[in-house]
């Protein structure tokens, strides 16, 4: 299989009856599985950024897997600074870009796959 990019975008305020960052690493689990030459982007943005702080209930989880080769976590700086989240408390592993809107974009013009979560 060609190598190709997959983008899982979560978006919201990450709570019920909206999805949540287990959530997305579930889906994220499944893609890898069912998907083994993808590069995997999980992009995060709005109010559930919070659930990607090192001291979050998924946040070793979230480490875990953006430590796979091919696996990237990303954080809306924009959502960071309205949650009043300092980037240096994410999750070990989690990159951060400056507008997620912006960031994902990009990566469509450039062929990216494109699923919200």
């Amino acid at each position: 299989m060609e190598t190709s990019d997959l983008i899982l975008h979560l978006a919201g305020p990450g709570a019920q009856p909206f999805p949540d960052l287990a959530a997305a690493l579930r889906v994220a689990g499944n893609a890898r599985a069912e998907l083994p030459g993808v590069r995997l982007e999980v992009v995060v943005q709005g109010p559930v950024v919070a659930q990607l702080a090192g001291d979050a209930h998924n946040a070793a989880e979230a480490s875990a897997l953006a430590a796979e080769d091919g696996v990237t976590i990303t954080a809306c700086r924009n959502s960071l600074r309205s949650a009043g989240i300092d980037e240096a408390s994410l999750a070990a592993g989690v990159a951060v870009v400056p507008a997620a809107v912006a960031h994902i974009a990009r990566r469509q013009f450039n062929g990216a796959a494109y699923i919200r979560i």
